[in-house]
């Protein structure tokens, strides 16, 4: 079931921190985001908004009680035994479609006319990048998450029925963007039960080709 209580927007001014720090420690946890937690730890003060704060706190808490095997096999387990909790976000709207294709074409533009270094090893709707996209470049970056939520509401669902922490990561991130219409949440539950759409490419029609074209009796 997608929830449709949501706490108050944090400060703006927080929205390129909380971005940068998320898009670290939602990366694959190896030796190099680890020893990044000494810093996102020292920069949570400069958080304006206590519950923001607080969730980062108790998440770089939890992880750095973890050892590096159980972090990363936490990880592996949330983000990378099924598709439900997958980390790129144009996969639930459009499943493996060529629609998803235009999708992710869209989002290298936008990063290049950014100025933005993408890096061509990882596809641009990985969420770790795109939050690292908005902390560089708060304007364009905000729009694709914006753009990208009924996918960050289906992954945060997901992760949070996981009983994961990274949930909390989510909802910081969840926090900094409007609040869904309606109409959205709608359209959100029906893509919740019905999954990714799935493109039939070069399948014949299951009938006889007579009785498509009107030759059958």
């Amino acid at each position: 079931m997608i929830r449709r209580t949501r706490r108050a927007t944090p400060h703006p001014a927080d929205t390129p921190l909380l971005c940068k720090i998320t898009s670290i420690l939602l990366q694959y946890p190896d030796n190099r985001v680890l020893a990044h937690l000494t810093q996102v730890t020292a920069v949570l003060p400069a958080i304006t908004d206590t519950v923001a704060r607080d969730s980062l706190g108790g998440f770089t808490d939890w992880l750095a009680g973890r050892t590096p095997t159980e972090a990363a096999q936490h990880y592996v387990v949330t983000f990378d035994h099924t598709r439900r909790r997958g980390l790129y976000l144009t996969y639930y709207r459009h499943g493996d479609t060529r629609a998803r294709g235009m999708a992710l074409l869209a989002l290298k533009h936008t990063y290049r006319q950014a100025g933005y270094p993408a890096p061509e090893d990882e596809l641009p709707d990985f969420l770790p990048l795109m939050l690292e996209f908005a902390a560089a470049a708060p304007e364009p970056g905000q729009r694709l998450l914006i753009q990208c939520q009924a996918g960050l509401e289906l992954l945060t669902e997901a992760v949070r029925e996981a009983h994961s922490p990274y949930a909390e990561l989510l909802d910081v991130i969840r926090a900094c963007l409007p609040d869904l219409p309606k109409r959205h949440r709608d359209e959100l539950r029906a893509l919740a039960e019905a999954g990714p759409p799935i493109e039939q490419v070069g399948l014949e029609p299951f009938a006889p080709p007579d009785y498509v074209t009107g030759g059958h009796r």
